[in-house]
């Protein structure tokens, strides 16, 4: 913390002596910037495009949160260890991928 006010005193100095100011340590540059914004738009439609072909991803989850809300245990995370951990889980969600896809 006490190198960071060094910094910021140091950089007050410059900017009242008129001497040009830098960037701030560890800020990025504009290159920098539009590389993260692009690998964040490339990593969400990666991600989109993988829950699109894995199906049994909603249904995990939307089976979870249903059990939740109508059970509304005390100790959700003993909840969710005990759901996702029930050996008859693979088979209700194979039974609910038939049950989806003789529907559509």
């Amino acid at each position: 913390m006490e190198t960071v006010r060094r910094q910021q005193a140091v950089r007050g100095q410059q900017a009242v002596q008129g001497q040009p100011v830098g960037p701030e340590p560890g800020t990025l540059s504009q290159e920098q910037l539009k590389q993260l914004r692009d690998f964040k738009i490339q990593t969400r439609i990666e991600n989109e495009k993988y829950l699109r072909t894995h199906k049994e991803v909603s249904l995990l989850i939307s089976g979870f949160f249903r059990e939740m809300f109508l059970k509304r245990p005390d100790n959700i995370l003993e909840f969710a260890a005990h759901y996702f951990t029930d050996p008859r889980l693979p088979n209700r969600i194979y039974m609910q991928l038939i049950k989806d896809k003789k529907r559509a």
